[in-house]
């Protein structure tokens, strides 16, 4: 019987114990020599309790039943990929825990239903971005070719440079596409070491000051501290050239972009704060998304948008996090990292 409905069982226990009871009862009666009106009491009272017995254990069988139908309904319109919607009655302790499960997990389905989505759309996005930024350069080359082909250019020389410039910077946006493939598709293998945060600060500070010098962005790293970390040193140099590359360029003429390191409990902290003027608040959730290139705020658009999503995975690979918020003038982008234990030296 332990494969029946619930009701089923409930009657069946509440038969076998009445009846053993019953059974019970009148055998010591009869072994008691009751008279014979004292045993039709006897058997009329016990008669009695087994047939209110057997009815309230088939009225609690039924309506245990029906409640767990309705739950079952309710998981099969959560099944076919809506909400679930809790029945409205009340059900037994058992199967209330049971909603309580079946809700919490429809809404994690939910969250991850509508993180899916946002993915999806980033990524029809990012594919129209990076057509577009493939279709110009590629035009430019063609155009050039033919230019040096039909010996129409009149300086073949700015040509080649140009053509070299614009290659570079396709193998850049290919370059970044593998890295945002790899970290997508969980293959991003590290090789951890024990770094000094202010090292990997300085040398990124050294490679970005080209560009800042090009664009008239002053460069300035206060309060870089030694804090050393376990992480690999060229993913995170990775980063901060992103961030540093990133600052510069929504920077206007004569800006600041600041670098600092710190250190916060067990944590150590890595900061790029720019002069960008700001992001809009609705903007701020979507910055280290694949393929966002920013509004008007942080203009002109430059690249694929993959440069904050690149640095999103790598941090998070290592157990971190990234952030940003805005500061007066700019934004602040900051970077989060275990510290395993590493002590602070100024």
């Amino acid at each position: 019987m332990r494969h029946r409905s619930v009701a089923v069982s409930l009657a069946v226990v509440a038969g076998v114990a009445v009846t053993a009871m019953l059974g019970g009862t009148l055998t010591v009666a009869w072994a008691m020599f009751l008279s014979p009106h004292d045993l039709r009491v006897v058997t009329l009272v016990a008669a009695i309790a087994a047939v209110v017995s057997l009815a309230t254990a088939l009225v609690m069988g039924r309506w245990v039943v029906a409640r767990s139908r309705a739950l079952a309904l309710a998981a099969r319109a959560f099944g076919d990929g809506g909400s679930f919607a809790p029945p409205p009655v009340a059900a037994t302790a058992e199967l209330a825990d049971l909603t309580r499960e079946l809700a919490a997990t429809s809404d994690r389905l939910a969250a991850s239903r509508e993180r899916e989505r946002t993915l999806e759309t980033s990524r029809r996005e990012l594919v129209a971005w990076i057509s577009h930024d493939l279709r110009t350069p590629l035009a430019g080359l063609r155009a050039m070719a033919e230019a040096l082909e039909d010996g129409v250019a009149d300086d073949p020389g700015r040509y080649h440079r140009r053509i070299r410039t614009e290659v570079e910077r396709l193998n850049g946006m290919v370059g970044d596409l593998f890295e945002l493939s790899r970290i997508h598709a969980g293959a991003l293998a590290l090789s951890p070491s024990r770094v000094s945060l202010r090292d990997l600060a300085a040398d990124a500070m050294l490679g970005a000051d080209p560009l800042a010098r090009e664009r008239g962005v002053r460069l300035v790293g206060n309060g870089i501290a030694h804090v050393p970390v376990e992480v690999d040193g060229k993913e995170m140099a990775r980063v901060l050239t992103n961030l540093l590359s990133n600052a510069i360029r929504h920077t206007p003429p004569d800006g600041t972009v600041a670098v600092s390191v710190s250190c916060r409990d067990d944590t150590a902290l890595l900061a790029v704060t720019d002069a960008c003027g700001g992001i809009p608040e609705q903007d701020l959730p979507r910055v280290f998304d694949t393929g966002w290139r920013g509004s008007q705020a942080r203009t002109p658009p430059s690249g694929a948008g993959l440069g904050l999503a690149i640095v999103r995975g790598i941090v998070e690979a290592h157990a971190g996090r990234a952030e940003v918020r805005n500061v007066p003038g700019g934004c602040r982008f900051e970077v989060a990292l275990p510290l395993g234990g590493a002590t602070t030296i100024a």
